[in-house]
């Protein structure tokens, strides 16, 4: 008997630590359909629901095409309205490791602006540093004003979607669509490319920490091929086409060039300013562009 307890015993503890081989992630855009969420004091622009949509794809779309072994799952790709009954079911129901809900903020305050991601309580700690990270992300990759990371205590009441879930979930306000500014900036493809951007980066680091034995590495892009040696200095890619004369890009003092992409890659469009003759005036310009905001930005050599 004794024996038999001791071989039961073994063949639970390696059920219960055998290491996963891939992590699925749930990814939530708030609202929808019949729900608007927030909506902007200006009537051009775009309601909650359809913003989040935009950047809840595009963080997908990070996701599936830079990490190996993420499955990704969404509560919707178009605009209907799943209940909050029904996002919870999908996040508990379909072996979901992590939920990631994505809002925008509102306020009758119009000079408020700036991110905030919720958690349940400080007691659900791997929730916390997820969303400690994506914070982190956003004043230090994105440029954005950070309000912290904020729990039911703070709002005064529980979000169900928090509460409910049996996994590490948060729920991330990309900023406040009721500020002028911000709202401009929530609704122009830049902004949302910038947002989901940080999203990913916090949530790479997150689950490559939370899942050290498995292999998050992105397949190999095509090489790029040119018939002259230059450098140039890439200051981002992007999913959506994006204007090369928008303000943002404007502030570099140097003429921005869109390649579109002919590759497997998720990006369809890369941004660079040159080219440059030789590496040394390449790396000065790199140092520039980063001190303006572009933190990634690295020199290409085309040979």
């Amino acid at each position: 008997m004794k024996k038999r307890i001791t071989l039961l015993l073994l063949v639970f503890t390696t059920i219960v630590f055998a290491e996963k081989s891939s992590v699925t992630i749930l990814i939530d855009p708030g609202h929808g359909g019949k729900d608007p969420g927030h909506l902007p004091h200006q009537n051009e622009l775009m309601q909650e629901k359809d913003i989040v949509l935009e950047i809840s794809l595009k963080i997908g779309e990070y996701l599936t095409y830079n990490l190996s072994n993420v499955k990704v799952m969404y509560t919707r790709k178009t605009d209907i309205y799943p209940s909050l009954d029904e996002r919870v079911a999908m996040a508990n129901n379909n072996n979901v490791d992590y939920m990631l809900s994505i809002h925008v903020n509102g306020s009758p305050n119009s000079s408020i602006y700036g991110t905030e991601t919720h958690i349940h309580n400080f007691e659900a700690k791997s929730s916390y540093q997820w969303a400690k990270l994506i914070e982190d992300q956003f004043t230090s990759r994105a440029g954005r004003r950070s309000r912290g990371v904020k729990t039911a205590a703070d709002v005064g009441h529980s979000i169900q979607i928090l509460k409910q879930t049996n996994m590490p979930t948060v729920l991330v306000e990309c900023g406040f669509i009721t500020n002028a500014t911000e709202g401009k900036y929530l609704n122009s493809a830049y902004g949302q490319e910038i947002i989901a951007s940080a999203i990913f980066r916090a949530t790479r680091e997150f689950i490559k920490a939370k899942h050290p034995n498995i292999d998050f590495s992105p397949a190999k892009d095509l090489a790029v091929k040119n018939d002259q040696s230059i450098y140039k200095v890439q200051i981002m890619a992007s999913i959506d086409e994006l204007a090369t004369d928008i303000p943002e890009f404007k502030k570099l003092g140097y003429p921005v060039e869109r390649v579109k992409v002919q590759s497997t890659s998720m990006y369809k469009y890369k941004y660079y300013v040159g080219p440059f003759k030789d590496k040394k005036e390449a790396k000065k310009v790199e140092k520039e562009v980063q001190g303006k905001g572009y933190k990634d930005a690295f020199i290409v050599y085309f040979e």
